[in-house]
């Protein structure tokens, strides 16, 4: 085990890591639950894919239209608050869909409502909590913390889509009331953090000035720009999450367990590649894995779109998972390590927003093109353009391509 990896171990010793990690492993595999949980809950009302990729939409574009302001927020109030308040919301909301799951419904609208709620929550948390860490860890434990924090999560989005599939043979109440349990822990588990998390107010300049400083910084820095643009196209055009019910419904021809199965697989990879990286960091050529790992995730989307077998569509997600960890671990620390503290809450806004745009709105989008095209052209199309995002990004971007150390 590197140097790195042993203080990160160490630190997750101590209280504040620990209920941090605790919170976002629990608050990870919730979420993950209720992707599944509303997936086929939806599919199974409606039978229509564009179904699904409205399902992403309606969560998508409350995100959008406040993550900015999440990040205002989250640079001037205490942060593990903002966490704590989102997080009870989201509890509230599992509450209403498992009293909504009581009794048949034939309607989804109410659904894409409740959807429209995680969203807004989203934008507040999602800044606050990635802005959180770098004050709960000392610099030298920051980078393995990170990739500690991400084996985790890979963990949970292993572990929740398996559990929500489980579950969802009893019924959609019991993916919805282990969802509201396991929100309501998160919440908890960050109240429980001593550090103080609000930050230095920043220089006083007009208030429209403050409010899009992150976006200024992003736009300025073409390393962090690069980085975060790469993993938006790349998720926004290969994601295929929305688009699993419908394959284990009529492609693989499985039930909801099968479904958690497929849901779960690049979790199983990114996990075994977060403890790879945990132990033993990335320490030279960033650039290039950063690349390699996106153009392996198109790769195997194209193989995923294309195959009908479900042990091999497995597998193929699984090394997915791998190759988008890889991206996911370099982003998490370069935007951190590059972004002065005082805007760090409005630059991890921005972040959230192309994450959010790349999962959300990828949702829809691949809604939307399995309409027109059908859902396995849709995969395979996407994959081809991910591979294309990943081999012109290096050209696009040259401080990118050029990146050989992270810290």
């Amino acid at each position: 085990m590197s140097a790195t990896g042993a203080a990160a171990l160490a630190a997750l010793r101590r209280r504040n890591p620990a209920c941090y990690a605790l919170g976002r492993f629990c608050g990870t595999l919730s979420a993950q639950m209720l992707v599944v949980g509303v997936g086929w809950h939806v599919y199974a009302i409606t039978r229509d894919p564009l179904a699904l990729g409205l399902a992403g939409l309606s969560s998508f574009l409350p995100f959008v239209t406040l993550v900015l302001f999440g990040g205002h927020v989250a640079d001037h109030a205490e942060r593990r608050l903002v966490v704590v308040c989102a997080y009870a919301i989201e509890a509230l909301c599992a509450l209403a869909l498992l009293l909504m799951s009581v009794t048949p419904l034939h309607n989804v609208w109410p659904i894409y409502l409740l959807l429209g709620v995680f969203g807004a929550t989203h934008a507040f948390w999602a800044p606050a909590m990635q802005a959180m860490l770098p004050q709960l860890v000392t610099r030298e434990e920051f980078g393995a913390t990170v990739a500690l924090n991400s084996m985790l999560y890979q963990i949970a989005t292993v572990g929740g889509p398996v559990l929500g599939g489980v579950l969802y043979l009893i019924g959609p109440r019991a993916v919805y009331g282990a969802c509201l349990l396991l929100f309501a822990a998160t919440s908890v588990s960050m109240a429980l953090i001593r550090a103080p998390t609000r930050q230095v107010k920043p220089p006083e300049v007009g208030s429209a000035r403050r409010f899009l400083e992150g976006l200024r910084f992003v736009w300025h820095n073409p390393l962090v720009l690069g980085v975060i643009s790469l993993d938006l196209f790349a998720v926004l055009f290969g994601g295929v999450v929305a688009l699993l019910p419908i394959y284990a419904s009529d492609v693989l021809h499985t039930g909801p367990v099968g479904l958690g199965l497929l849901r779960a697989a690049p979790g199983a990879g990114a996990a075994l590649a977060g403890i790879t990286l945990a132990l033993r960091p990335i320490r030279n050529h960033a650039g290039g894995w950063l690349l390699g790992g996106v153009a392996l995730f198109g790769v195997c989307m194209i193989v995923f779109g294309l195959s009908g077998n479900f042990a091999l569509s497995c597998a193929v997600l699984l090394i997915s998972g791998s190759g988008d960890m890889v991206s996911v671990y370099i982003r998490a620390i370069l935007v951190q390590v590059a972004t002065p503290d005082a805007i760090r809450g409005r630059v991890s806004a921005v972040n959230s927003m192309f994450i959010g745009a790349s999962n959300e709105l990828g949702e829809f989008e691949s809604g939307l093109t399995a309409s027109w095209l059908g859902t396995v052209p849709a995969v395979v199309v996407g994959g081809v353009l991910t591979l294309a995002c990943a081999l012109s990004w290096g050209y696009l971007f040259p401080p990118l391509r050029k990146l050989k150390h992270l810290q």
